[in-house]
């Protein structure tokens, strides 16, 4: 690790050649976290706004969008060796960084919670019947949280190995969640519950994931070759993502109920749901706090990464037992939908605007404030939340994709106005 204590994580830096492993160890991590509980009912809650007929349409639809933006970002995370704070500071300048990637980390922190929420309910109502006996939800909240804690402070190398040894169990679970499921069939033909449109449909999909997505340079800044974000991006977005949503998706729909716990008791899955539900959690929740303490370290460089770990992993505790599941799910999903055009600006500064501007020495010289890049962001912020609640028409009738458009037209757009004005300064000033 050329020196570097393991658990600094090149927070600060690029990622050393000898550090990077194999593409399929990458997409492992990545995939890993699609066999979870948030994505199972993300499929159901998409699947029973938007009826049976178009479920397929809006999961494929917006694990699509996730896929292209997931893909572009983890390509810019391989080809650079940076994390995705790092990427936001050289897009925004330091200090518009420290913002973007604070509400970053208060969202996976949020999620961390909201993580532990489901998984102290899942386990409680799973060991009652399986097991006969509940345990107590502070005592599964805690132990859940050190082991997430734990493995978090080893690093990626810690969360690699759960990812490669676990995913072929999940997969075969999942695969016996499909097949009972489909043995059972539909138990009546169900239109739409929610009256949710397509585009909104699709707008939940992306809001649900939109997270992991942006912050994918995290894992595949462990890459040897950039060509690996595509397969990563792929085998997460448009092969196990949606596989999974399906499977949820198709379980509603046969059993006409929404709760993913009681789903896997009907259909016998006993060990197979715990299976689903411990090492999904413990994957999504570690890489939730992993990138958490990035988003800290890397907008305050001082700070201890261990400390902060342990620091973040008590406030996700915290934020669990506080119940927020509830009444925090809806202000998430909006916070998320707000993430995607920051996605915008960093594939357009990168690929576009500057493309020579994302090495070493422009993180050590790297200018306070992007003014266009900031801007592009609240805008199409902007834009996100209004198509969201209705308040203006959407003209992909997408607002995710209407958000990220308008974010990375108007970055690019921004940015030459201000590098023409620029260049007219430096001619006058001569």
């Amino acid at each position: 690790m050329s020196g570097i204590p393991e658990h600094d994580e090149f927070s600060t830096h690029a990622v050393p050649t000898d550090a990077r492993v194999a593409t399929f160890r990458v997409a492992a991590v990545s995939s890993m976290v699609s066999f979870s509980l948030p994505t199972f009912i993300a499929g159901i809650e998409v699947a029973y706004g938007v009826g049976e007929a178009m479920a397929l349409s809006a999961i494929l639809g917006g694990s699509f969008i996730i896929f292209l933006v997931g893909w572009l970002m983890g390509s810019i995370g391989a080809r650079t060796g940076f994390n995705s704070y790092l990427l936001v500071r050289l897009a925004f300048g330091d200090t518009g960084a420290r913002l973007v990637n604070l509400a970053f980390s208060i969202s996976l922190l949020g999620w961390f919670g909201i993580n532990l929420n489901l998984f102290g309910r899942a386990i409680a109502g799973l060991s009652s019947d399986v097991l006969g006996t509940v345990p107590p939800e502070l005592a599964v909240t805690i132990g859940a949280s050190i082991l997430i804690t734990v493995t978090t402070i080893i690093g990626f190398r810690a969360i690699n190995v759960v990812s490669t040894l676990m995913i072929p169990v999940l997969m075969l679970v999942a695969l016996i969640f499909l097949m009972a499921v489909l043995e059972r069939g539909t138990a009546e033909p169900l239109t739409t519950v929610d009256g949710m449109s397509l585009g909104d449909g699709i707008s939940s999909i992306v809001g649900s994931i939109v997270i992991g997505c942006i912050i994918m340079p995290d894992i595949t800044r462990f890459l040897r070759s950039s060509s690996g974000a595509l397969l990563t991006s792929g085998a997460s977005y448009m092969v196990f993502q949606p596989f999974v949503m399906w499977v949820g998706a198709s379980a509603a729909f046969a059993l006409l109920t929404d709760d993913i716990t009681s789903m896997m008791l009907t259909l016998g899955l006993g060990l197979g749901a715990f299976a689903i539900i411990i090492a999904g959690s413990w994957v999504l929740n570690a890489l939730n706090l992993y990138s958490a303490v990035l988003g800290v370290t890397a907008s305050f460089p001082r700070v201890n990464a261990r400390n902060t770990t342990i620091l973040l992993g008590a406030l996700g505790v915290t934020a669990g037992l506080m119940n927020i599941l509830d009444s925090f799910v809806e202000f998430l999903f909006y916070l998320s939908i707000v993430f995607i055009p920051v996605a915008g600006v960093v594939i357009v500064d990168h690929f576009v605007v500057r493309p020579n501007h994302y090495s070493v020495d422009a993180v050590a010289d790297n200018q306070p404030l992007n003014l266009p890049g900031l801007l592009a962001w609240f805008v199409g912020a902007a834009v996100a939340l209004a198509g969201a609640e209705g308040l203006i028409t959407s003209v992909t009738t997408v607002a995710a994709i209407d958000a990220i458009v308008v974010s990375s037209l108007l970055y690019f757009a921004l940015a030459k106005v201000f590098d023409a004005r620029l260049a007219n300064n430096n001619e006058n000033g001569q």
